[in-house]
């Protein structure tokens, strides 16, 4: 059993490396220039709603991907993310002890990608409810990370100052 599961976290590492390498290949293959015409500003709000850290781990590489295309096409990223759901669950220092031992490598990628957005300048707010519901202690939530009232709120705020929506489920 225990190789089984070896096997199958080492395929799952390969299929988002390689997921992560075509990215990078479609990236100097095309652009994006017709939606981005006349946009001196990318304003996205990613709402973040799994419950798989392979999935959360996955869409954290793909939103640090678009904050890099964006740029590298000459338009200003301005992007939030804000998680809800079970997603918290993967986003603390101190992951319960069985998740952490069947998902290491994922909630290390987690972890070194929200480092890399908040570096980048990224916000990333974290719902108190969803922290709540799934218990999780908010005093080990990873580093950049911002607690806010409610994700819902946060959506609503957002998307009323003209930041376009991008749901993550």
């Amino acid at each position: 059993m225990a190789l089984k599961s070896i096997t199958l976290t080492t395929s799952a590492l390969v299929l988002v490396a390689s997921l992560l390498g075509s990215m990078n290949a479609w990236a100097g293959h095309s652009n994006d220039a017709a939606a981005l015409e006349g946009v001196k500003q990318g304003k996205g709000i990613f709402l973040v709603d799994t419950d798989n850290p392979q999935k959360t781990a996955l869409y954290l590489n793909l939103i640090n991907e678009t904050h890099k295309s964006l740029a590298a096409q000459k338009v200003k990223s301005d992007l939030v993310v804000v998680f809800i759901g079970p997603t918290v669950r993967f986003l603390t220092a101190a992951p319960e002890a069985e998740l952490a031992a069947k998902h290491q490598e994922f909630l290390k990628s987690i972890t070194a990608t929200v480092k890399e957005l908040d570096r980048k300048g990224v916000r990333m707010e974290v719902c108190e409810i969803a922290t709540g519901v799934f218990k999780v202690p908010v005093d080990k939530l990873l580093p950049g990370l911002k607690l806010v009232g409610n994700g819902f709120i946060s959506l609503i705020g957002y998307q009323s100052k003209g930041y376009g929506l991008v749901p993550i489920f």
